[in-house]
């Protein structure tokens, strides 16, 4: 007789994802253990081989976060995902290979002097040969390249990208944590988040507000992009963005007939001519 599994809901269900079949995806060939030189390894080849993109949301398909659904459209079918569909991926990846990490939801700030929803999904992990906490960022499409230790004013330099820690309590005395990038302009905080456990079903509710709540700019409009050492593409509508690590930034608009291309050529991401056609004509420029 077989017992059915208790799942508790904590488990990010790393048993059913096909880790062959991802690392291949992230051409990742080095070693498989839970020390800092695979996690930054790791975090380096998601973050330059998955795209981001909000294709299903804009065009009002499902956006299942179960392992299987997540694995079969990023790794299978070789396309993008959002912050939580990475965010689930790379959990996966890592409770198979045995990390200790915990999952979180951040608040995107971008400089913002109000407080915004908390829907950016992240997380932090401890090595098993090192004794420091690190933040791994892997779904927020613009990098970091490595994880970033959790420490207040740790600063992390890859190839040109530089990115800050800084804990800063509120009003209350609860701590926060705030990653903030360098560029043009100087330091920028990108969002920031507390070390409040989240769970999947925290992530399958932050998910369903992004992808389907009229309010939230997933659901109105285009969303891609493409990170690498050497530069970040960011497709906003019909408007392509380039930045380099010094934050030297060019842009361009995009003629709906040479989308498809673009997506393909430049970002990695194949769709098929009516769903781009439904990309450009249905909500590209919406507010």
């Amino acid at each position: 007789m077989t017992t059915a599994r208790h799942d508790r809901g904590d488990s990010w269900h790393g048993e059913l994802l096909d880790l062959d079949a991802y690392l291949e995806r992230l051409g990742h060939t080095g070693e498989r253990a839970p020390n800092l030189a695979c996690l930054r390894a790791l975090h380096r080849a998601h973050t330059t081989s998955i795209p981001f993109e909000n294709v299903s949301a804009v065009l009002g398909v499902p956006l299942p976060l179960d392992v299987e659904s997540v694995q079969d459209k990023l790794v299978r079918r070789a396309r993008g995902g959002y912050c939580y569909e990475h965010v689930t991926l790379f959990a996966a990846a890592l409770e198979k290979l045995g990390f200790r990490f915990t999952a979180h939801t951040g608040r995107v700030s971008l400089g913002a002097d109000k407080i915004l929803p908390a829907t950016h999904a992240l997380l932090t992990v401890t090595p098993s040969d090192d004794d420091r906490t690190w933040l791994c960022d892997v779904g927020f499409g613009g990098g970091p390249l490595e994880p970033v230790e959790l420490a207040d004013g740790a600063e992390a330099e890859a190839d040109g990208w530089r990115f800050r820690m800084e804990r800063r309590p509120d009003a209350q005395g609860f701590e926060h944590w705030w990653l903030h990038q360098y560029g043009a302009g100087g330091w920028l905080d990108r969002h920031t988040f507390t070390l409040t456990p989240q769970y999947p079903i925290d992530y399958e509710v932050g998910s369903h507000f992004v992808g389907t709540h009229p309010r939230s700019p997933f659901v109105k409009r285009l969303i891609a992009q493409r990170f690498s050492a050497a530069r970040h593409h960011q497709i906003d509508g019909l408007t392509w963005s380039t930045t380099l690590p010094d934050g030297t930034r060019t842009e361009q608009k995009i003629e709906p007939e040479d989308l498809q291309r673009v997506l393909r050529e430049e970002f990695g991401i194949d769709l098929d001519p009516g769903v781009v056609s439904r990309l450009t004509a249905a909500r590209s420029d919406a507010p």
